[in-house]
């Protein structure tokens, strides 16, 4: 397959799915697509745990990063076994970290935020790296800077998805049209969200559904992966630092200044620590070619990365990878559900 008919595609499938999402998940019935029944009460009701479209389509996501990070990582030549290891280290480290980095900023406990995980992320990924390569010294050397190449361009196409997440949880919402000036008002009248549902979170924190909003998540999504794939194009004709400027640089800067538009809570800041880890991430990345110089000379193969899909191991594990990013986030912790089952006894 030639590289434009790749990125082709890939645009085909990623804004049918962002125009899908801007029509369909502010609606209530996309918050939840299932609920497992857990403990019955005396009155014949159970408790249910709510399984989530957040949760679907953030494992939907994620799975997807991985899976284009497996494809130009393989294409420079990366052995597949290096991947799925740094693979599974990057997650072990950045999953923890969305967790924890969202309670200390928003000082609560069942929160996530991507934003923290990625700037923990973009720190230890060289450092991975190279660590991965002093245990394992029969191995071929992994270039840190073309691992985070392709680290970046895969997370900028996985962030873009993930934000239809935030559309269907009602998070990471934009300021009501009502509280903006004349000229935004003018800007979003035919291009806004509005949300319905009690349980979204932009309901029960803002009380703002019903209202036309500046639809953050979707330019962020349209914004992230048109990076994406000018960053693929640029990783497969061999220009790994220009991909991977072009992804942090583009995706950083948006997020420091997309935190301006937004109208959920986001600490008690004029700059907040997500734009202040933006911004630092951007700093640490313009400096990774100078402290890890590009080891590789080898003109990226885009059949030799897609060619390591059809590899049952590989198959596996990227169905664990969705098992473990949709277990992280697809069990909701700030919504509940009573459930009663009853016998239809007109169709007995």
């Amino acid at each position: 397959m030639s590289t434009p008919l790749f990125i082709t595609g890939l645009a085909a499938v990623i804004f049918t799915l962002i125009a899908w999402g801007a029509r369909s998940l502010p609606r209530e019935n996309r918050q939840f697509f299932a609920v497992l029944p857990l403990n019955k009460d005396q009155h014949n009701q159970w408790t249910g745990l709510n399984l989530t479209w957040y949760g679907l389509l953030s494992a939907n996501a994620y799975t997807f990063s991985v899976v284009i990070f497996l494809i130009l990582g393989r294409s420079a030549q990366i052995p597949v076994r290096d991947l799925g290891i740094l693979v599974s280290a990057m997650l072990a480290v950045c999953l923890p970290a969305s967790r924890l980095l969202a309670r200390w900023v928003a000082k609560k406990k069942n929160t996530l935020t991507v934003g923290g995980a990625v700037f923990i992320g973009t720190l230890a990924a060289p450092w991975l790296v190279q660590l991965h390569g002093a245990l394992n010294p029969q191995s071929a050397p992994v270039s840190p800077v073309v691992f985070m190449a392709a680290l970046a361009t895969a997370y900028a196409f996985g962030e873009g998805l993930g934000r239809l997440a935030c559309v269907s949880f009602g998070c990471c919402y934009g300021r009501p049209l009502s509280q903006c000036p004349p000229w935004v008002n003018a800007l979003f009248s035919h291009f806004h969200l509005i949300f319905s549902g009690e349980t979204k979170k932009i309901a029960y924190a803002d009380d703002l559904t019903g209202k036309k909003v500046i639809p953050v998540q979707i330019i962020t999504a349209v914004i992230y992966s048109v990076t994406g794939l000018s960053a693929a194009a640029l990783f497969l004709s061999g220009r790994f630092i220009a991909a991977l400027f072009l992804s942090i640089f583009v995706t950083q800067v948006w997020r420091f200044v997309s935190e301006f538009l937004r109208a959920d809570f986001r600490g008690n800041f004029t700059v907040t620590p997500y734009q202040i880890m933006a911004l630092a991430s951007l700093c640490y990345t313009l400096a990774i070619p100078t402290l890890f110089p590009v080891t590789t000379g080898v003109p990226p193969q885009l059949g030799l990365g897609l060619s390591a899909l059809w590899n049952p191991a590989v198959l596996l594990f990227i169905q664990a990878v969705w098992l473990v990013c949709f277990f992280h986030t697809g069990r909701s912790s700030v919504t509940g559900a009573t459930l009663f089952f009853h016998v239809r006894q007109d169709r007995i």
